[in-house]
Parts: structure tokens; sequence; C-alpha cells
């Protein structure tokens, strides 16, 4: 292995020794109090299979029948999750073709971040997460099930799912994705429209057309965001089959991984002969692997949030400087929109996850001996699943890219390093994607304009008020403030100012869309500006200094003036309307950006 992967390996075993051994403690307690459905009271048995079929009820009285938990994030407002509709009669089907049951224990809500962008419901983004884990505990808190599949995809749900499902990780679990819709308008013509929609150039109508052309059928949004890099990372820790990640919808293939999801989870329980729970699967060697995975391939910063919340579920404290020490080793092999051209079908035309995963192995950046779905080892993961006569297969992966200019070799990156920056200094800690930053982006020294909200910054554009060199300052935006909304409106203007030839940062305790890039963006600082944290003393005129190449972030102030200054108060509406109001026990709890935004943090207390 590469020395800085062991040693980041080592430290965070150690530090989490005493939270992983109760978390390990607790679910090998319930694995060893064997099938839990087979202790119920009878009238409790009843209730959970009063709506199966006569088959279905006779195979679940005999313990040798697997009975698997159906955790769905289904609904139509999401082209990512509409292919679910019909996947849970496939999956029951399945399991009794092999004399198993699946039950639907649950449904899990999923808001679609790209619907809400910039609007009120934003604010719930990331306690969505937390309502996801919740509704998962919930679903799997019958004690009907001898595993789980779990059915989603984009930005908060998987972490939110697996979040949930890690507290009942005595269950073997398969996550189940239902792939890409294909390309449509390219990303880089979509926002080429939206700047010129920013500056008055383009109206409505065009504006509308060119969304439309871009988010077209049922599947994943295409750009390299939040939900894309989930899936990637779900294949990468080994929760997905091999190859499953970037297979389209309504295919032949996908159907058949679906299948095959179905009856591979059965093997991995009691009565499979081959139990293998997924709280075992999500160790310390897996989540550096994800992170691994993140850097590499320039995923979403929304990252740096959920995968220290996912590591705390299963006992493991990770952190930004782990994840930043990581970064320092791990060379960039991919550039997919927004860090490219590409969309994640040429990506995985290219040689996808096969590729990247023997790319990384074969450089010892991955940890190779590791549990997976399939099995122990992480190289199966360097093959890709096809039909042969109608049966599914996996074969090797490609030696070699089939595009560069998408996917690299370890031979030839596009850059040495990771994709994340932690940026510190007097204003903070926080994170940068500097890999969607073009170099001579990476440094600005500028003054700030402060703003709390960004229609705020909207109008300051259009008003003409910002064509200077410029950071932008946009606080109280922090999970303990508003919900921490993704902040993807500002990005056509700030895009624009900088086309315009101008040096442009943005500095925020909020967070930017997976999708978003080109300007150089500290985000998720904190202590937030809501907490009184330094972000509420700048003032419009302050000079700051956003360093990506050296990550630092200070304001260029007299120390003594600035540590005397008064914090701002927050300007911003009350946050009620749009069911903001219901969320505020939930703001009160969240702990800092740096420790996953995480309303949890104070319940997992009793793992330290």
């Amino acid at each position: 292995m590469h020395p800085r992967i062991l040693e980041v390996t080592e430290r965070l075993i150690e530090r989490s020794c005493a939270t992983r051994e109760r978390y390990l403690a607790m679910i090998r307690a319930a694995a060893s109090a064997g099938l839990s459905r087979g202790k119920l009271q009878c009238a409790n048995f009843a209730h959970g299979v009063a709506g199966c079929p006569s088959d279905d009820k006779q195979r679940l009285r005999l313990t040798n029948s697997a009975n698997v938990a159906i955790v769905t994030a289904y609904n139509d407002i999401l082209s990512a999750h509409q292919p679910y509709e019909d996947y849970p009669q496939r999956i029951k089907q399945a399991l009794r073709d092999i004399g198993s049951v699946g039950q639907v224990a649950g449904g899990v809500p999923a808001m679609c971040d790209g619907v809400t962008q910039g609007e009120p419901g934003m604010e719930l983004g990331i306690a969505s997460r937390e309502v996801i884990a919740m509704s998962t505990a919930v679903a799997l808190s019958h004690n009907l099930f001898d595993a789980g599949l779990f059915l989603g995809i984009c930005d908060k749900i998987v972490p939110g799912l697996l979040i949930g499902a890690l507290r009942f990780g005595h269950l073997p679990a398969i996550f189940v994705p239902g792939g890409p819709m294909p390309t449509g308008l390219s990303n880089k013509e979509k926002a080429e429209v939206r700047e010129r929609y920013a500056e008055g150039k383009a109206g409505r109508d065009e504006l509308l057309a060119a969304e439309m052309k871009s988010y077209h059928s049922p599947g994943t949004c295409t750009f390299y965001g939040t939900a894309n890099t989930n899936q990637m990372l779900m294949e990468v820790m080994g929760l997905h089959l091999p190859g499953a990640s970037f297979v389209n919808p309504g295919t032949p293939l996908r159907d058949a991984l679906t299948v095959e999801a179905a009856h591979q989870v059965t093997r991995l329980t009691q009565q499979g002969g081959q139990f293998l729970p997924l709280g075992e699967i999500v160790d310390e060697r897996v989540l550096v692997n994800a992170v691994v995975a993140l850097l590499a391939t320039g995923g979403s910063t929304n990252h740096t949030l959920h995968l220290p919340a996912i590591a705390q579920a299963a006992g493991i404290q990770l952190t930004w400087q782990d994840m930043a020490d990581l970064s320092e080793v791990v060379p960039t092999l991919a550039h997919v929109y927004p860090n490219g051209k590409a969309d994640i079908n040429q990506f995985h035309a290219a040689g996808g996850v096969a590729f990247l995963v023997r790319q990384l192995l074969d450089a010892d950046l991955l940890h190779e001996d590791v549990d997976t779905v399939v099995g122990r080892g992480l190289r199966r993961y360097s093959e890709e699943p096809f039909l042969e006569d109608g049966r599914l297969v996996w074969r090797a992966g490609p030696l070699e890219s089939l595009d560069e200019s998408i996917l690299r070799p370890l031979a030839r990156p596009f850059s040495a390093e990771g994709g994340l920056r932690v940026m510190t200094g007097n204003l903070g800690r926080g994170v940068m994607k500097v890999s969607a930053v073009a170099p001579e982006h990476q440094v600005v020294e500028a003054e700030a304009r402060v703003f709390h909200d960004q229609q705020a910054l909207a109008d300051a554009f259009q008003a003409g008020e910002l064509d200077r060199d410029l950071v932008a300052v946009m606080r109280f935006q922090g999970p303990r403030s508003n919900g921490m909304p993704e902040l993807h409106k500002m990005t056509p203007f700030l895009s624009v100012l900088l086309d315009r030839g101008f040096k442009v940062a943005l500095v925020t305790d909020g967070r930017m869309s997976g999708a978003s890039g080109k300007v150089a963006a500290a985000i998720h600082v904190c202590p937030e500006a809501f907490d009184g944290g330094p972000l509420a003393r700048v003032r419009d005129g302050d000079r700051i200094r956003v360093d990506g190449q050296n990550g630092s972030l200070e304001v260029l102030v007299d120390a003594d003036e600035f540590a005397a200054r008064e914090p701002a108060c927050c300007d911003l509406e009350p946050n009620v309307g749009t069911g903001r109001e219901l969320f505020a026990f939930m703001r009160r709890a969240f702990s800092s950006a740096e420790q996953g935004a995480s309303a949890f943090t104070a319940g997992l207390e009793g793992l330290r």
C-alpha cells in the first residue's frame, strides 16, 4: 500500500478504536440473537405478513426462507428514481423464484435538488438526509427481515439510506441503482445558455428549451454531481454489484443486474451460508477507499459532509484532515462535467468504474483486501457486467482508457493530486473543489461584498454593482442557520463575472451544488456565522485572500480590529413556510459542517 494510504488508515483505526468496538459489539449481538421474525409473538408475526400472498406467508413461516426488506425512495419527481416504480414487483418475483420473500418495508422521502434550487424548499435538503435515515430505521424496526435492498440514487438519499441501514448493520444489504438517463444536450451548452440568460442575452423560452433537452427522460442527471458521485462511491465501497452504477434504465442489462442483486443479497443472509452483514463491510479501509475514489474522480463536495456522517454511523471518526492528506497523493484521473466536458455516460463508455478501480488498485491507492457484497476482494470491481445468451456474467474491464480526455491512467493523470483542498485561516475552516477550477483562478485577493441570500447577489449583479474583482461572502447559510441549502443559483452570475475578466471568489458557510465549478469557492466554512463565526465579522470592503493552491482563507484586517467587531446578526426571513418550521428542532441539533452537519452527533455520543 502507498505509505500515505496506510498512515491515514492506521490513524483512523486508532482514533475510532473505542467507537468502532462499541458499534461492532452492538451489531454482533443483534446478529447472534438469530432470526428475529421467528421470535415474534404470534400476533406480531400475523400483522407483519397479513398483506402477503399465501405462498409468501408459508415461506415466511419457515426459517430457511430469507425475507428481504425493500426500502425504496421511489417518486415521480426525481427522474433518477422514476424507474424504481416497478422495482419492488421485479425484486419480489426474483426472490420468489429462489424460494425467498421480499416485502416493501417502507418508503423514504426523496427531494430533488434540481427542482428546489434557489427555492425555500432547498432549506430542507440536509434535514432530508436525517429524515431518510430515520425513515430507514422505522422501516427496518419491524424485525421481520434477514437482509435489505435499498433503492436510492440522488443527493441526500443514498447517504440517508446508508446511515439508517448502518444502525441495523447486523443485516446484509445491497444498494440497487437505476442508472443515468441517456445523453441529451451537453452540459457545456446548457451552462452557456444559463450564463447568457443571467446576462439578459437569452430569453426564458430558450433557457427552458435547453434545460428540458438536458433533463429529458427517466434516469439520473448526466453531470457528475452528488447523485452520480453517490453511485460511484457505493460501487467502490463494495455495496453495489460490480459495474452496476451507470447502466441506463430500461435495458436488459439493467434489469438483469436488479434481479441478481435480489438473488445475491439472500446468499449473504444467515440462511444463505455466506453471512456478511453491512456493518462488517463498512470499516475504516472501505471509508478510506471511498475518499480515494472521490478524490480521483473530482466528485461532489457534498461528500465532505456525507462521508463523515456515514462514517460516524458505523462508529468511525473520519475528518476533513484525513481527506485532505489523502488528496495530496491521489491523482485526478477523471474529467467529467463540471470538471470537464464529458458526461457520466461518456465516463462509463471510456472505461468507467472498472478502469478506475484497476488503476487505483495497481497503484496501491485502494485497499484490495476488503469485504464486498460479492465476496472478499475489491479486484472484482475491475470487472464489468454483460449478457451472454441472456445470462448475466462479468468480464475483465478495459485495460486502457478508451478516451483519455475523460479518463486517464496513473501514468498520465490530469493532476498529480486529488480535487479537494481544506481551507484554513482567520475566517475558519472550509473546503474547495480545486479540480473544477482552472489553476489561474484558484487564488483571488479582492475586496469583499457581503450577502445574506442569493437573491441579493443576483440583484446586485443586475444593477452592475459587481463588475470588479470580488470576493462574494454569502453568510448565514450554515446548517444551524437555515439548514444549509445549496447555493447553485449564484453560479451563473459569478461565472459571467469571471468570463468578463474579473478575479472572482466565493466564501460561504453554505453548500454549493455538486454540479458547481469554475469559480474558486471556499464552502462549508465553520464555525458558521449563525454561531458567531468569523464570517459574521466581515464587512463590505474588507480585503480577503482565497488561496486554493495553498489552502489559506484570510481576511486581511488587523487582528485586534477584527476581533473587536460586533458580529452581524442574521437579517433573513424567519424559517417559516414550505414546512421549514417543522425542522427547527433539527437545525438546533445540527453539528458543524466538518462533523457532517448531522443532527445525530449527540445521539451517537454513547458510542464514544
